[in-house]
């Protein structure tokens, strides 16, 4: 499935800019041949934008979902978008995978929150791994910081995940995580991970991009730069097989031994 990841930090605030800023990219996307477009941690109104986040934080059946499933549908592919996400009194830091019909496939909720920003503005979610199908793949969804723990993407890996989507809102100086740290996570979980940056200083924070899709070998099929960009790369079912084939380290697993990492 040819995958596109949409390095950008859109307009800070502006949901109805974002919209158009994701519609554009979805055209261009589908023109390129891709069957799914992934944004970056928090697309839909920006990341550091304060007490926004509450005041912009929607259902994940909202206006906004409502609106992301007829772009999907026009353009023919899958969406997978950050966002806040409002349940009752609590925001999350969300992202919802919609399929290229418009469907809701699947929608996570951070579990790992990073720094004092984010907890002071969102509940952490608490179910780890959420999955869907789509195009004969097993999709995971998981947000930026998420993947820096191993045991985040290993459970993904016993549960079948195919290609792992982590929206991020990485930053300086942490760029090693996108450089090193992502192709290692894909080679030892034997999955493709496409992890999708914001781009560009906000507020207090410098995001540096280096979007990526590493496959299960460690090798980056894409990489974006310090800029706006689209990238794309492909995740081929047929290469993941041999590739798990080839790499024991799920089969060779003795979790016996690793009780106490409980």
């Amino acid at each position: 499935m040819r995958t596109a990841l949409l390095q950008s930090s859109g307009r800070p605030g502006s949901v109805a800019e974002n919209l158009q800023v994701l519609d554009a990219a979805a055209g261009r996307a589908a023109a390129a041949g891709a069957g799914l477009l992934v944004t970056p941690e928090m697309f839909l109104t920006g990341y550091a934008i304060g007490d926004g986040t509450g005041r912009l934080a929607e259902p994940a059946d909202g206006d906004s979902a409502d609106a992301i499933a007829e772009i999907a549908g026009r353009h023919g592919l899958a969406l997978a978008y950050g966002y806040p996400e409002r349940d009752g009194d609590a925001v999350f830091n969300s992202v919802q995978l919609i399929a290229s019909d418009g469907t809701r496939l699947a929608n996570y909720r951070k579990t790992h929150l990073f720094g004092c920003f984010e907890r002071d503005h969102f509940t952490p979610g608490d179910t780890p791994v959420v999955q869907a199908e789509l195009n004969g793949l097993t999709v995971g969804l998981m947000i930026c910081y998420d993947v820096e723990f191993p045991e985040n993407v290993r459970a993904h890996a016993l549960a079948g995940t195919d290609l792992l989507l982590v929206p991020t809102a990485q930053m300086h100086p942490f760029q090693f995580v996108a450089e090193s740290l992502v192709p290692v996570r894909a080679w030892e979980s034997q999955m493709y991970v496409a992890y999708v940056n914001r781009v560009g200083r906000e507020g207090e924070f410098e995001f540096i991009g280096l979007s990526t899709l590493a496959g299960p070998d460690g090798i980056a099929r894409t990489r974006a730069g310090r800029a706006e960009e689209l990238v794309f790369a492909d995740a081929d079912r047929a290469f993941l097989a041999a590739s798990r084939e080839a790499n024991p380290y799920l089969k060779d697993r003795r979790p016996g031994l690793y009780g106490s990492l409980l």
